[in-house]
């Protein structure tokens, strides 16, 4: 058999595999030495490719893809620094658990370490942020070989998937001739009935022993919290809220929790926390008896005060699979079961709530706070609190934002307020990293559905690249750009302080005409003047197809002011109420 046949034969085998165990949708950066994995991956009839030329903008689409998709995606690219290009998404992916198989294709052992050209050394090139990582041998059909690319195919998309999700890494040395023969007989090879590795994923539940233990500890108390983090699962939300309802216990909700939005009951929902827990004498008034946090920590730092602060109090954090998400450094009881049969297990044994007067409390304090949020301002400029406001009026039903970091993120915790809508919440918040924003919420967009991508200025700079993707794709996208000329968060933070270098080293003003960039990859542009314009700005791209880039510019000392004039007003409230 020729090397040919050998190379079309072990590459095919193990593409069908990939499929054979559900993976749908690979994303290829172009290169010559992927030729094998980029041609046999196009050829195949259950897969669908997509083609990312820039390996890093790549990376991220394809894990904004899986965010969207909750399912594993394939990343191709071709030797050298191009697998280099992948680190910042493999480093994402690793801290927010999103399943990526990443196949790098490599220099033969011969050219390895010889100063060949494109041969850097990619044995464990992502390190511990692999989950797995794997040197596949060079391709033979003798023996076991084809066996042997199935099972390691079958391996990777499982691996990639179970217990905490996560990017896995094989790398493949290919020689030359790189071109493979789908004339062959038989080319896709012989698929089981099954995935090679069949894998029956069950979810972890307490015992009933275990459940009677905490019921126990609990009901010593009386003021209990339920915090939501950043979570994806899609049943979570009416789970925990009729727990916490039998419980008349209050939940502090994350933006990404995926509770603030949806078709369950909200009366327990609490989402101004944030506003209200900036204040440190109300920090103190509120303090709990104990804590039961389910998903990554929140958004909010004023939420980590509050926990520092009341480092004593017991707290449970609960993890599907594995984990020490816990960066107070408080004393903590971890519960490793799955989220949403842990409360539904705990709500079916319920026979008695807690301290309603506490719920009241909450309640009372977010209703304050909500009032004045949305209070409508009197004037035309758009701030930027105002202009995630109109996003959220708007957004259609059944639909996704996907939110960037930084100032982003953190006007979408205040001001995204309950809804019936089904509007899913994604964003990058494992390395909370500014890049790969765009090219995020257009894999997101790919994977189905109406996306919006809410980001600021910086960020939008940062992955100018991954617009390419909508023009190349035909992806229906809206970018919704709060453009206050710079780095906005920053004037928020101690470094605001130091004025003889601040705009240089943290302000750092861009001045680019956005509407070029939307001219440049075939984008609708938008730049609306007040809220009325900026809805039907929002509106009007819900029904464009393609790309649509909206652009609100603010001031960045406007909008700290008026942020620091909202909380005050909300505190002094608050205060009253107490009083």
């Amino acid at each position: 058999m020729n090397h040919t046949e050998e190379l079309t034969r072990y590459t095919a085998n193990f593409v069908d595999e990939l499929a054979a165990n559900g993976l749908t949708d690979v994303v290829i950066s172009p290169g010559s030495r992927s030729t094998p994995l980029a041609m046999t991956i196009a050829e195949h009839p259950e897969l669908e490719h997509w083609v990312v030329i820039d390996e890093r903008s790549a990376a991220f689409f394809a894990l904004g893809m899986a965010k969207k998709k909750q399912h594993a995606v394939a990343l191709v690219c071709s030797s050298g620094t191009a697998a280099a290009n992948y680190y910042p998404a493999m480093i994402e992916a690793f801290y927010s658990r999103v399943p990526l198989v990443v196949l790098t294709a490599d220099r033969p052992h011969e050219l390895r370490d010889t100063g060949a050209p494109q041969a850097i050394d990619q044995i464990r090139l992502y390190g511990d942020y692999a989950k797995w990582f794997h040197d596949m041998a060079l391709p033979q059909v003798e023996g076991s070989m084809l066996t042997y690319a199935r099972g390691k195919a079958s391996r990777a998309v499982n691996t990639a998937k179970e217990n905490n999700p996560g990017p896995v890494h094989l790398n493949f040395p290919f020689r030359e001739p790189l071109i493979p023969d789908f004339s062959l007989e038989n080319v896709w090879g012989a698929r089981g009935e099954k995935p090679f590795y069949a894998n029956v994923d069950g979810k972890r539940r307490l015992r009933q022993e275990q459940l009677e233990t905490l019921k126990s500890t609990w009901q010593s108390f009386q003021r209990g919290l339920i915090v939501c983090g950043p979570q994806t699962d899609r049943a979570f939300a009416a789970a925990v809220t009729e727990l916490a309802a039998a419980w008349q216990v209050p939940i502090l909700a994350d933006p990404l929790s995926q509770i603030r939005a949806g078709g369950h009951s909200k009366d327990v929902v609490i989402e101004s926390y944030d506003t209200i827990l900036r204040s440190e004498s109300i920090r103190k008034q509120l303090q709990p008896d104990f804590i039961i946090r389910f998903g990554a920590m929140p958004v909010s730092k004023p939420y980590l005060f509050y926990v520092k602060e009341h480092g004593d109090i017991p707290q449970f954090v609960v993890e599907n699979a594995a984990g020490y998400r816990e960066p107070a450094g408080n004393k903590t009881e971890m519960i490793y079961a799955d989220a949403t049969w842990l409360c539904r297990d705990l709500a079916s044994m319920t026979d008695e709530a807690f301290d309603a007067d506490w719920l009241q409390t909450w309640q009372q304090m977010n209703q304050t706070a909500k009032g004045h949020l949305l209070e409508p301002d009197n004037t035309d400029a758009v701030t930027e609190g105002e202009a995630v406001r109109c996003l959220l009026d708007v957004i259609p039903d059944k639909s996704s934002i996907y939110v960037g970091n930084s100032m982003a993120v953190r006007d979408l915790d205040t001001f995204f307020m309950s809804t019936p809508k089904s509007v899913e919440v994604l964003a990058n918040r494992g390395a909370n990293g500014i890049d790969g924003m765009v090219s995020s919420g257009m894999g997101a967009a790919a994977a189905s559905g109406a996306v919006t991508l809410l980001l600021g200025d910086l960020s939008f700079f940062h992955d100018m690249n991954g617009l390419l993707a909508a023009k190349h794709h035909g992806l229906n996208i809206t970018i919704l750009v709060v453009n206050n000329n710079g780095g906005g968060i920053f004037s928020f933070l101690p470094q605001a302080g130091h004025e003889a270098h601040f705009e240089a080293l943290f302000g750092t003003p861009l001045d680019i005409a956005f509407e070029q960039v939307a001219d440049l990859y075939g984008g609708t542009y938008r730049q609306p003047l007040g809220e009325a314009a900026l809805k039907q700005a929002l509106d009007e791209s819900y029904h464009d197809h393609g790309l649509s880039i909206i652009e609100v510019k603010t001031d960045r000392t406007a909008n700290l002011e008026w942020h620091r004039d909202k909380w005050q007003q909300i505190e002094d409230a608050l205060r009253s109420d107490k009083e």
